[in-house]
């Protein structure tokens, strides 16, 4: 059964008891297909987090201001990239674990996907919620959400404080759940890294065959084979990784039949057309090497030990894939997104003369150790980049209007990329 009807199951199921309870505890919300729940257990947390270092977290915000603003342009460049290789290779992902899309270049595994994936809400909000109370904003609550199957997490800070704040305040406290995202992605990927290094090195695996990781819905292989499989040749030839599975099926026609030996028999299959391709043969199987432990690291380390690496090594890949994703979606420049609100704040930005002596104090302190030439070529371009906001400032019904457009804009792109990746 396709994973997206699990999930709607899942759904049904968990709406029809927020309806039953909603009643007896008011903190169950009911909004349509928007199921939330709020708690202000987590609170005390927060608080705790944002006491123990309010100036690292500001500091570390006032780096992640050019930083951010670096990867929203990024991400506006990239989606417009998208447009251009849209007609050439058309393809959709939906980054839900367990959901098998074809023609989808990601797919995330079900359990160590949804471990992942509520790393990502968990440090996002949390994020959110850190920096609000460092700059003195209190938070109406924390909880979970569900919109149709998709989980959530949020932290609602105070709207009213919020708004009376600065903006640099608010622009740190809009950054901080992508830029937490961002940070946590770069750890994965550091412990990724180094334990994919340790296995290489001490040489504790080695590949004798494919292990299917899920059989695409609607493909060839779809009721002839099955998750978990592990895919010793095919028409008689070995293949133990990605590229030797490529080569044998460049050489494969479509409508052609194919042999695949497995461990669980031989299995016959009529390739189709490939979704991205359509004059490339396809079978519709995700593949992944099948590891065993050497009999050298056995000795060495025993069975359990390599076990638990690898699982590890899936486990934060996913950790460091799915905080990149949401962490630079988030950036885009369009409501609600992060990136929107903190566009809308960039083009509020007024240069008061308190706040200008405030940001060259901060920047003498931050290019001290530099000579002395260099901190004055840098504070005049500074100085020379707040005149010139200074002299081109937008009012609020300006900036509003502007961030509603580029917000249109951009969905409007986002949703045509989708349609056309399912159509096409």
């Amino acid at each position: 059964m396709n994973a997206l009807v699990y999930y709607a199951i899942g759904f049904v199921v968990v709406w029809i008891l927020a309806f039953i309870l909603r009643r007896r505890f008011d903190n169950i919300s009911i909004q349509g297909i928007v199921l939330m729940l709020k708690t202000d257990r987590l609170e005390g947390l927060i608080d705790y987090v944002a006491r123990k270092a309010p100036r690292l977290w500001r500091t570390l915000m006032n780096l992640s201001i050019p930083i951010g603003i670096f990867s929203m342009i990024l991400m506006v460049v990239s989606i417009l990239y998208s447009i251009e290789i849209m007609f050439e290779t058309p393809t959709v992902s939906l980054i839900l674990p367990g959901v098998d899309i074809p023609g989808s270049p990601i797919y995330i595994p079900f359990f160590s996907g949804l471990l992942a994936l509520a790393t990502v809400m968990i440090i996002h909000e949390g994020g959110h919620g850190v920096l609000s109370r460092v700059e003195g904003i209190s938070i109406d609550s924390v909880g979970l959400l569900l919109l149709a199957v998709i989980p959530g997490a949020f932290v609602e800070p105070n709207e009213e404080q919020t708004r009376n704040v600065n903006g640099i305040s608010r622009l740190r406290v809009y950054l901080a759940g992508p830029m937490f995202n961002i940070m946590l992605c770069i750890i994965a990927l550091i412990l990724t890294l180094l334990i994919g290094g340790f296995i290489a090195d001490a040489n504790i695996y080695t590949s004798d065959g494919l292990e299917i990781s899920s059989v695409v819905p609607s493909s060839p292989a779809e009721g002839v084979l099955d998750d978990d499989m592990v895919i010793y040749a095919i028409n008689n030839y070995s293949v133990n990784d990605s590229q030797s599975l490529s080569n044998i099926l460049s050489g494969v026609s479509i409508n052609e039949t194919v042999s695949l030996t497995t461990d669980q028999g031989v299995y016959n299959i009529t390739t189709g057309s490939n979704p991205n391709n359509s004059t490339s043969s396809y079978i519709g199987i995700r593949t992944q090497e099948h590891t065993v432990v050497t009999p050298e690291a056995e000795d060495k380390y025993g069975t359990i030990i390599p076990a638990i690496l690898s699982q590890l090594e899936e486990f934060f890949y996913l950790v460091f894939f799915l905080n990149f994703a949401v962490g630079t979606f988030n950036l885009l420049p369009m409501k609600p997104l992060d990136g929107g609100l903190i566009l809308e704040e960039l083009l509020k930005i007024k240069i008061r003369p308190d706040r200008r002596k405030e940001f060259n104090d901060n920047l003498n302190r931050l290019t001290k150790p530099l000579p002395r030439s260099m901190r004055c070529w840098i504070s005049r371009r500074f100085n020379s980049l707040l005149n010139f906001i200074s002299n081109h400032e937008l009012s609020d019904y300006r900036v509003e209007l502007i961030v509603r457009l580029i917000s249109s804009l951009f969905l409007a792109i986002l949703i045509m990329l989708i349609i056309c990746g399912f159509i096409l």
